[in-house]
């Protein structure tokens, strides 16, 4: 049927592997850390909150998987695209529940569909995209 699309999506296997290749990046680190993988409608799929994670790192960690899921973007790229628009600098935060304008979260992306997003808190934000680059890794594997 021509109105039916069908494309990948987001195993709890393929989620948990990205939770484990992230966790296996984060764990020589001196900082510790939160990994949220969601699937494409936002829904929390793996998890893992390591041992003096702070609390707050929870919602963050899920909270850019979410927006990176949601927009089909990495967190970072939200500061550049709204630096120069001043309403949508002002509105976006402040009036998109949940999105997160800084690095950490990014989209899962697999044979041209998004299927989910990986955020990743605890270290400085640059910290954060490395950790969440080396779940996504686990999507180039053999």
């Amino acid at each position: 049927m021509s109105s039916v699309r069908q494309h990948p999506v987001l195993t709890n296997d393929l989620a948990r592997a990205m939770v484990d290749a992230a966790l296996a990046a984060a764990g020589p680190k001196d900082q510790r850390f939160t990994i949220a993988v969601v699937d494409a409608g936002g829904h929390l799929n793996a998890f893992a909150r390591m041992d003096g994670a702070p609390l707050i790192t929870i919602q963050v960690a899920t909270d850019k998987a979410y927006t990176a899921a949601g927009f089909g973007l990495a967190t970072e790229a939200w500061h550049d695209l709204i630096a120069g628009d001043p309403p949508l600098a002002l509105g976006a935060p402040s009036q998109i529940d949940r999105l997160v304008t800084f690095g950490g979260g990014l989209p899962i992306v697999v044979e041209g569909a998004l299927i989910g997003g990986i955020g990743v808190c605890g270290g400085h934000w640059t910290d954060d995209v490395l950790i969440a680059r080396a779940g996504l890794s686990v999507l180039t594997r053999n």
